[in-house]
């Protein structure tokens, strides 16, 4: 079955590497926005038959998801055999529960509006909490990339002797891995939030590891806070300063600023979410899903 890649607007470097990764041909869409702020969504390759590759990367989710669920019905519309929503950031993961009385679910919400209009998804380290699969909240097949190998091979090549570090208890397993494949050693730090910008970190007994490079490995980059507090803690122990590593960098205003103001070294991000901090290619392993 003939394949094509169309990329929503920011997601066209990503979709570039997947075509040279699997020889899919990339169509050409077009997004213009009337006066009144509403938007024209017009194809300019033939979907008909095809499975459809949508490249959309779902940071600041509220502004992309009505383009993006324009350009899914618009390839059915048109005659196309199955859509496939490739999201290698998912965004609405967090409100995965009512925290106060009256509050929304969005995670499930979200869910169940993206499942209306693709027939797959496909996405990268998903910020499951409460939910322990995409499968109990999304009703469309899903496959979830681990972006673990990617970080490992990044580590191995560019840092010396490194100790991974994880932000929290939940994320020992991920970064257990990310370390075992790196050939390096991990801990895990402990956080307890306070609020969107305020968390308290306590670093287990690092003596052990003198002389080994930090590096802090999280899957959310939203206000840096985290790594500029980790980083801060480091440097009072005598550590280099570490390199830090998130999957998804979604930096809150000037938070990226601010991270490199602070106590951290080197910032490298997985290119789920274009920016400038994006090291890390995750194209060959989304690839293989293609």
């Amino acid at each position: 079955m003939e394949k094509i890649i169309l990329a929503l607007p920011g997601n066209e470097a990503l979709a570039e590497k997947l075509s040279t990764h699997t020889e899919i041909k990339t169509g050409r869409i077009e997004l213009r926005t009337f006066p009144d702020g509403e938007t024209l969504v017009r194809l300019h390759s033939s979907v008909e038959n095809k499975k459809v590759f949508l490249i959309c990367s779902l940071v600041q989710a509220d502004t992309r998801s009505l383009p993006l669920y324009f350009l899914g019905r618009l390839c059915k519309d048109l005659g196309a055999w199955e859509v496939v929503l490739v999201a290698p950031y998912l965004g609405y993961m967090r409100q995965d529960m009512a925290f106060q009385t009256g509050e929304a679910v969005t995670t499930s919400y979200f869910a169940e509006f993206i499942s209306g209009f693709v027939d797959r998804l496909i996405t990268v380290d998903p910020h499951l909490h409460r939910f322990k699969q995409l499968s109990d909240i999304y009703s469309v097949p899903s496959r979830v990339v681990r972006s673990a190998p990617a970080i490992a091979s990044w580590i191995k090549i560019h840092i010396p002797k490194p100790l991974v570090l994880g932000p929290d208890s939940e994320s020992r397993q991920w970064v257990s891995e990310v370390a075992s494949d790196a050939g390096a050693s991990y801990e895990v730090l402990q956080k307890i939030r306070q609020g969107d910008r305020q968390v308290e970190i306590g670093l287990p007994d690092l003596n052990a590891y003198r002389g080994h490079t930090p590096v802090l490995v999280d899957d959310i980059i939203s206000t840096g806070t985290t790594l500029s507090t980790a980083a801060g803690l480091l440097e009072v122990l005598g550590f280099e300063k570490p390199v830090c590593i998130g999957v998804h960098a979604v930096f809150s205003e000037g938070a990226y600023a601010s991270l490199k103001k602070s106590y951290a070294g080197q910032i490298a991000t997985v290119n789920t979410i274009a920016h400038e901090s994006n090291r890390i290619d995750i194209a060959p392993l989304i690839a293989t899903h293609l």
